[in-house]
């Protein structure tokens, strides 16, 4: 009897003991539903088997993350979680104006004029500014080339003419991104083993269509340098007789598609196909009718008088014929855009509230 009673008394205390610490343990970690910053971490006997929870932070009312895979975390607010990115790509640029193109009559806007052989390269710089669940505004700033060259197409009279330029290029442009298609889901933030189905998605088909601005420096080789074409004013711009001179800076209409899919829970990865439209018929230097070589050499120098006529001294191409045409040029890039995810939020009282270390937690 006093064997048993002893045996009682120590399995009272053990009790006794446990039940205090798990009185402390749900203290500190119980969910506090008053506080929408903080999701504590508990567990769950369900069905003899453990289900894990994590504990978030968030600014949204308070998420179960597990709710029988209808997770209201993964909701219609999680958008906000990807507002801010910063973006870096690589493009390849063609140039659609008066010079090279395939084998026929050119035109500035058409992509069927496709010159493969005169594609060239811009890396960009981004920002994206998520503002609603499928509106976001996009900045961009491309550094880059264009080129063409008439000696790359077979067209006879373009071949003749035999001229041919690079343009670096310099261009910012605002865009509204409008996403016909999106899957965004927060999965499991550690690796715990038996916990399947919760993985990070963020995919997204968009398109887009904006306004900007570029600049550009028109050059063509001679003599084995690169020489700037608007101070030579080949086609007689700002001279007697000549057109008027034209601007290096142009405003332009970027218009375009694009999809990306996530790599990480900060990171994604995309391509995005870009028309540019300009207001400007110079970015290759030409545009109108030949100016006299004459007069041209007279009040510009040989140099001038050597790159605006280079056809060898074809009669197609005499003075007042047709060098250019009046079609505004344009240029498209195909990018490979980078994304990164910078959306902070810093929850000072939670920090102060829950003595948590400081700093900045992000999504």
């Amino acid at each position: 009897m006093k064997y048993i009673l002893s045996l009682i008394i120590t399995v009272v205390i053990t009790a006794s003991f446990f039940a205090q610490q798990s009185s402390s343990l749900v203290s500190n970690f119980s969910l506090n539903i008053k506080n929408p910053y903080v999701l504590p971490a508990y567990e769950l006997i369900k069905k003899n088997k453990p289900t894990v929870y994590y504990s978030f932070l968030s600014s949204e009312m308070p998420y179960d993350v597990f709710d029988g895979g209808a997770t209201r975390f993964n909701g219609r607010k999680n958008w906000t979680l990807n507002k801010k990115e910063i973006r870096i790509g690589f493009s390849a640029t063609q140039f659609l104006g008066d010079l090279g193109g395939k084998d026929q009559i050119g035109t500035d806007y058409r992509l069927k004029d496709l010159d493969w052989p005169s594609t060239s390269v811009a890396i960009n710089l981004g920002y994206r500014y998520r503002f609603h669940s499928i509106f976001a505004t996009t900045t961009s700033l491309y550094a880059g080339m264009l080129k063409g060259d008439d000696a790359l197409t077979k067209e006879t009279y373009r071949s003749a003419r035999n001229l041919s330029f690079r343009a670096p290029i310099i261009d910012i442009s605002q865009r509204i991104d409008f996403m016909i298609y999106k899957k965004e889901k927060v999965g499991k933030r550690y690796n715990v083993r038996g916990l399947h189905g919760f993985k990070n998605r963020n995919e997204q088909v968009f398109v887009f269509a904006g306004i900007g601005i570029v600049g550009f420096i028109s050059q063509a080789k001679y003599q084995g340098k690169w020489v700037n074409l608007r101070p030579l004013s080949t086609e007689g711009q700002g001279l007697a007789g000549g057109i008027k001179k034209h601007l290096p800076v142009t405003v332009n209409v970027p218009i375009g598609m694009g999809f990306r899919v996530g790599i990480s829970r900060e990171w994604r990865i995309g391509v995005e196909a870009t028309y540019v439209k300009t207001f400007s018929d110079y970015i290759d230097d030409v545009h109108g009718s030949y100016y006299d070589k004459g007069l041209l050499q007279a009040q510009k120098g040989a140099t001038a008088a050597a790159l605006s006529d280079r056809s060898g001294n074809n009669q197609w191409f005499a003075t007042g014929q047709q060098r250019g045409d009046i079609q505004k040029d344009s240029y498209y890039y195909i990018s490979v855009i980078l994304t990164k995810n910078v959306t902070y939020r810093n929850y000072t009282k939670t920090y102060k509230h829950y003595k948590l270390q400081k700093g900045k937690y992000k999504f």
